[in-house]
């Protein structure tokens, strides 16, 4: 790869996970686009880590996502299988066929009117077949097969988004989509409820061979993989799919990093017991499975709780958003996610997935907590440290763990990230001779402020700190959750802003926290209660009563390894 770029794998598994990684993907596509400001610095993140190069059979070079994703039938809407770049291979065979022929077709599904706008912005679709995509001026910049430049933002309407590919504004490679056909994606039949149905899909020889051959296809072309990321839903019967496919990952790639992020939807609804005790279920399997096989698993959900107990969905003083829409939720864990990934995309000088998963995951602490400042609160007139003081001595950011308020717990060790931050108002600006309203008034760098800010908050914790210029880029689809006294730019502002928020400084972090004592506490308790008797359906799935067991004292055992009392730096 080009400048030697660390390499990450992506798997996206479950549809909230495609939810989620459509914006990861849409918000990778919008910062590759050359910036307009002039002032917009260029390269502290390296696409190429998660992106791959090619050239389709007409010799057009593409730059698509290295991206493995599973999904049930009926959930890509008009979104093709093989993609939209490259011809597909085994229908060109199968036309060889001189035979009789018999044609059963599908009416296909109408496309969102909002990628038919986007289509129409992009490109056109020429009477060869061939998708003629509009160049980008002077032939600069990335290849143009992901990004779309036009002359006013479209925005999806809300009410027309009911899968992920209806928003997903990326080309996709033909060995991307890889389809579960014995599920349903819709209606009461068919669904994969259970942790016990995903962990036997890859038990299946069908399903195992097509993703190894897809996991040697990507590997094999990689210079320096680093890892792999897994996106994966908790909630349902991907937990048991994700779990599977941590174990494959562990045994045929040994020493490389694997980081699984376990994505919850909105909180619990009311009046429906089933699907909360699956919930429950599949959440605690699915933590006890990936924990074993992955480096380091942290959950992501904008619910208070990963058990049963009702708890309101978490607050953002500068966003208001529906947590019943998947679309609003996951752009919000989007975000987050592409803030606390930062240290292994980085272009000079990153930080290996190995690496940081063994900073936060010593003594057995492969689970940890993640949070997010979304935006970053500072004000056109202030600098850093002024933000930093008046957040005074509270967690400076909003808990997206569903491990509840993380006051008064004690953190083992830390990754942060501060980004989209201008450099002038990294340090203090205060006159020669001004007396000084804080110590880290005194700092001479931003990165000085940072990292002494976080010792202030949690004295004798490990920390890694990054400092970054570039913002996160919210453009359409992203949806405009954002208070009308935010700037272009993010910034609060005294009044109402002119225009549509484009991007903002985020505060990211990943915690190694005593508050997982109790949040995996509580969840073995509420497993041992359980009248299995009552949900036989999810033990017939593939689960006996033995794993049940072994799940509840796994739970305890990592449970325990958060007691206040362990600390690397005691």
């Amino acid at each position: 790869m080009a400048g030697g770029a660390r390499e990450v794998l992506t798997l996206q598994l479950g549809h909230f996970a495609g939810f989620v990684g459509a914006h990861w993907w849409n918000q990778q596509d919008a910062a590759l686009c050359r910036p307009t400001d002039a002032k917009e610095p260029l390269g502290e993140l390296c696409p190429d880590v998660l992106y791959r190069t090619g050239r389709t059979l007409h010799g057009q070079e593409t730059y698509t996502p290295r991206l493995i994703l599973m999904d049930l039938k009926g959930s890509l809407s008009s979104l093709k299988q093989e993609g939209g770049l490259y011809r597909d291979k085994q229908l060109d065979a199968a036309i060889a066929w001189q035979g009789k022929l018999t044609t059963h077709k599908e009416d296909p599904y109408p496309k969102n009117p909002y990628l038919q706008d986007l289509l129409s912005a992009e490109g056109v679709l020429s009477s060869d077949g061939i998708w003629r995509v509009k160049s980008i001026p002077n032939g600069r910049g990335p290849p143009p097969f992901t990004t779309a430049a036009t002359l006013k933002p479209l925005i999806p309407a809300e009410g027309s988004i009911r899968v992920w590919s209806d928003f997903l504004r990326v080309h996709l490679h033909p060995r991307s989509i890889c389809m579960i056909q014995k599920y349903n994606h819709d209606g009461e039949a068919g669904r994969l409820e259970a942790f016990g149905q995903g962990e036997s899909i890859l038990k299946e020889p069908k399903y195992l061979e097509e993703l190894e051959d897809r996991l040697h296809f990507y590997v094999e072309e990689c210079d320096y993989l680093q890892g792999f990321q897994i996106l994966c839903d908790l909630h349902d019967g991907f937990s048991g799919v994700g779990a599977k496919a941590a174990e494959l990952l562990q045994d045929e790639y040994s020493g490389r990093g694997i980081i699984t992020w376990g994505l919850l939807p909105g909180p619990y609804r009311l009046g429906e017991p089933q699907k909360n005790i699956y919930r429950l279920l599949n959440t605690a399997f699915g933590l006890v499975h990936l924990s074993a096989h992955s480096s380091l698993v942290c959950p992501l959900s904008l619910g208070g709780s990963l058990g049963l107990r009702q708890e309101p969905p978490v607050n953002f003083p500068h966003l208001c958003y529906d947590a019943a829409l998947p679309f609003h939720c996951s752009a919000i864990l989007a975000t987050a996610l592409d803030t606390v990934t930062v240290p292994y995309r980085l272009r000079s000088s990153p930080v290996s997935m190995v690496h940081m998963a063994n900073m936060l995951n010593f003594s057995g602490k492969k689970v940890v907590t993640a949070g997010a400042t979304i935006p970053f609160p500072l004000v056109p007139s202030q600098t850093l440290p002024d933000t930093l003081m008046q957040l005074g001595g509270a967690t400076p950011w909003t808990p997206l763990s569903a491990c509840g308020d993380p006051s008064g717990t004690r953190c083992f060790a830390q990754s942060v990230v501060l980004r989209g931050l201008d450099r002038a108002c990294h340090t203090s600006q205060l006159t020669p001779g001004t007396p000084l309203p804080s110590p880290l008034h005194a700092c001479v760098t931003g990165e000085e402020v940072l990292a002494q800010y976080l010792q202030q908050q949690q004295p004798r914790v490990r920390s890694s700190s990054h400092l970054l210029l570039t913002p996160c880029k919210v453009v359409p689809p992203y949806p405009q959750l954002f208070s009308s006294s935010l700037s272009q730019q993010g910034l609060v502002l005294d009044g109402p802003s002119t225009g549509a928020v484009e991007s903002i400084p985020v505060l990211g972090a990943l915690c190694s926290s005593s508050s997982l004592n109790q949040t995996l506490g509580d969840l073995a308790k509420e497993l041992a209660r359980l009248d299995l008797r009552r949900w036989a359906s999810f033990m017939d799935a593939g689960v006996e009563r033995d794993d049940l067991e072994e799940t509840l004292q796994e739970l305890r055992s990592l449970a325990q390894c958060y007691q206040a009392g362990d600390s690397l730096m005691d």
